[in-house]
This record gives structure tokens, C-alpha cells and sequence, in this order.
């Protein structure tokens, strides 16, 4: 389980306004091998966490290039996984190392979409010259992927935007910082936003979330509800924090979990200017 809230308006009135604003939630087994954010690739031009599971590594679920490249990745809940398919974390890293744009990416994702388990992906071209691109597509909704027009959207563990309650609570209190965003000291505005993702209100009863996981046993079907999941060996692991401003300067935030410790975390950002 994975949740993501962003905001993007390519062209803001405002010079204090941001881009995109982006607060998401890694949640996963605490014991599954993973590396911190840093950068990497052929040219240290990547930024992004890792997944280090056996026959999984490299992939990743979040993560942005210097180019403006911007890839977000969620997993659709369904109760029957096969485990032969092939690992989803790759879809981000190829789309950050590939010269594709985003939408072509994602067409071409679409035709391979059966190799998978059930996916959302967001790609994004983010670039201060040309303005910015957002797209989605995931292979259990439309056949086609789509492009986004600005604004506010919330991703979970269901298609694009689909109104499970938890994600429509955390995609208010999203909206509430975000509206403040352009007064607010940029490092309050990523503390508001943690707030937001280590929010750990059930949002109970929820029928979407139960008809969609009708295979699950209900006990573990409400731990999910809450925006922060936490169990006692699955649960939220990472928090991002991704800010572009105007000029296309970049903030990229991580707060981790360390060592399998729900009580030790870690912080660390990261700042450059895209290329484009």
C-alpha cells in the first residue's frame, strides 16, 4: 500500500507559487531490503530510493532526474499476485533513464501492461522551457494512457483519484497546506506535509476499499485506512517530499525508517536546479 497527493499548475500566477508540490508514502515490509534516496545513474543525474529485494533490485517507486523526469508508482490492491511476473519497480527507472517523453512512455507501458501485476504509474516531463507534463496510466483501468491537466489529484492503491476514504481525507489535508504553501517558509511547508503523511486516523468503514480487498481478512483490510499505515512488521516506511518552484529549482525531501524501527528515522534533501 502507497499513497500519493500532488498539486502541479505549469504556468503559476504567482512567482512565490510552486509548480508541483508532491507528498507520498512508501509503505511496505519492514525487513524488505532498500537504499535511501541519493543520486545515481551513468551520470549521477537520478534521484530516487531503491528497492534491493532479490530479483526485484533497482527498481524503484519514486524518483526524479535533473532532466526533469519524474516517475510515481503504486501497486493496485488485489488479493491474487503472480509471482512470476515481472518486478514494477523497473517502470520507474527505465522511464528516469530513458529518452522517451512521458506519454510516449506510457503508450508504450500500456502494451505491456499484462506482464505485470496490477500497477499506477506517473510520469512527468518537467520543464521551465516548454511547461509541464503530467500523465497517468494504469493497467487495470483504460487502455490508453492519459494527460493531466493541472490540479489537485490523490493516488492510491486503486485507479487515479478513485474516492477511498482515506484518500480523500489525506487529499483535504493535502489541500489545506497547499493552499498556505506560497506564505509559508519552505521548510514549514515539508514539515506540514510529513504531518499530512504520518496522519494515522482510520478512515472507517470504508466499502471501497472493502469491496476492492473482499479477499483479505477485515482486520487487515483496516489497517490500511489510515494515510500512515502501521503494523507490526508492514507499514509506512518512507516519506518524500518533491517541491519545483517557478524557476525550476528542486527540493526533494525523504524521511526513512531505519532499521526495521518504527521509533529511528532518518531526513535528508536534496536540492538542484533542472536542467531544462
Amino acid at each position: 500500500m502507497c499513497i500519493i497527493f500532488f498539486k502541479f499548475d505549469p504556468r503559476p500566477v504567482s512567482k512565490n507559487a510552486y509548480r508541483l508540490i508532491l507528498a507520498a508514502n512508501r509503505d511496505e515490509f519492514y525487513h524488505r531490503p532498500s537504499k535511501l534516496a541519493d543520486f545515481w545513474g551513468d551520470n549521477n543525474d537520478i534521484l530516487s530510493g531503491l528497492d534491493m529485494e532479490e530479483g526485484k533490485a533497482g527498481g524503484t517507486w519514486l524518483g526524479i532526474n535533473t532532466r526533469g523526469k519524474l516517475g510515481a508508482l503504486t501497486n493496485y490492491l488485489q488479493p491474487q499476485q503472480d509471482p512470476y511476473t515481472r518486478g514494477r519497480g523497473e517502470l520507474v527507472t527505465h522511464f528516469l533513464t530513458s529518452d522517451m517523453d512521458s506519454l510516449s512512455y506510457l503508450k508504450k507501458v500500456s502494451t505491456e501492461g499484462h506482464l505485470y501485476n496490477g500497477f499506477n504509474l506517473i510520469a512527468a516531463d518537467l520543464s521551465t522551457a516548454k511547461g509541464d507534463v503530467v500523465c497517468y496510466y494504469g493497467n487495470r483501468g483504460e487502455p490508453e494512457p492519459i494527460v493531466l491537466t493541472p490540479g489537485t489529484y490523490g493516488l492510491s492503491n486503486a485507479l487515479l483519484e478513485t474516492p477511498w476514504r482515506k484518500l480523500c481525507f489525506g487529499k483535504q489535508l493535502f489541500m489545506e497546506v497547499v493552499e498556505q504553501s506560497e506564505a509559508l517558509p519552505k521548510d514549514t511547508l515539508v514539515t506540514h506535509l510529513l504531518d499530512v503523511l504520518n496522519n494515522e486516523e482510520a478512515q472507517l468503514p470504508d466499502p471501497a476499499i472493502e469491496d476492492q480487498g473482499r479477499e483479505y481478512v477485515q482486520p487487515i483490510l483496516r489497517k490500511y485506512a489510515a494515510v500512515c499505515v502501521r503494523c507490526a512488521t508492514y507499514g509506512t516506511r518512507t516519506n518524500t517530499i518533491i517541491l519545483v518552484d517557478a524557476d525550476g529549482h528542486v527540493t526533494f525531501t525523504e524521511r526513512s525508517m531505519l532499521d526495521k524501527d518504527t521509533s529511528r528515522w532518518e531526513t535528508n534533501t536534496y536540492e538542484f536546479t533542472l536542467q531544462s
